[in-house]
């Protein structure tokens, strides 16, 4: 069973990539109306997974009718397991990005984007150096914030393997972002009921101001640094 799960699932996260832009919405539909069949720990890991690498797939059409599930009496599902898994799927996904980033290097990781079947899957150069300048210019802690961003979500880990960042911070960062995230998705699961058109319409909105506040998050620590370097001189001159 375990088998047969796993095998539909890559199958037709595989079909995602390769299909043409004018069949892929059916494709989508097949793989959602599988899930909802199937819904439980496993699958929601598992496409978490599949949303977190480098293969397009929304979260906010996995998490929220999961979270919805979960919350109905006699369900079997537990809200609390939902987002452990939800979590732990996106942790594995981002795990594929930073370690293929990390071994095979800048030159393949661009090149690959920029191939069919990298332009397939909705990548191609400018999209990674996006996140990879991201990932510059904010440094290590754009693992956490950069997991709130529409655009950058599934790609921040890819330069975050580029520039060999250790696997315990990474680990950390992304774990508590990608958390974040499923938070806010399981609470638009329960307030909008599992409907998928108020999900995909406020799930930007909120990744917007989830944005915000990382930015503001990122000047906090900034600022901090700075005022300990200011006092770590000012005694040093004492």
């Amino acid at each position: 069973m375990k088998k047969t799960i796993i095998s539909f699932i890559l199958l037709s996260a595989i079909s995602v990539c390769a299909a043409e832009p004018a069949t892929a919405p059916s494709i989508y539909e097949k793989v959602i109306g599988w899930y909802n069949e199937h819904l439980n720990y496993a699958t929601v890991a598992l496409l978490m997974s599949i949303e977190s690498s480098f293969i397009p797939f929304p979260s906010e059409l996995v998490v929220p009718p999961a979270a919805y599930k979960a919350l109905q009496p006699g369900s079997g599902l537990n809200i609390i397991l939902i987002f452990i898994t939800a979590t732990f799927g996106a942790l594995i996904g981002a795990y594929i990005n930073y370690f293929l980033a990390k071994k095979l290097g800048r030159p393949i990781i661009y090149k690959f984007a920029d191939s069919r079947l990298g332009r397939m899957c909705l990548l191609d150069s400018s999209k990674v150096k996006k996140a990879e300048d991201f990932f510059i210019d904010h440094g290590a802690v754009s693992t956490l914030v950069g997991r709130l961003i529409p655009g950058i979500r599934q790609l921040i880990s890819i330069p975050a393997g580029l520039a060999q960042m250790k696997l315990l911070p990474f680990t950390l960062y992304t774990t508590i972002g990608a958390g974040v995230w499923n938070i806010v998705l399981i609470l638009l699961g329960y307030f909008a009921h599992g409907q998928k058109d108020l999900i995909e319409k406020y799930s930007h909105e909120i990744s917007l101001g989830l944005a915000g506040l990382g930015v503001l998050f990122i000047l906090y620590l900034i600022s901090q640094a700075f005022r300990q370097k200011k006092t770590k001189n000012a005694e040093q001159e004492k």
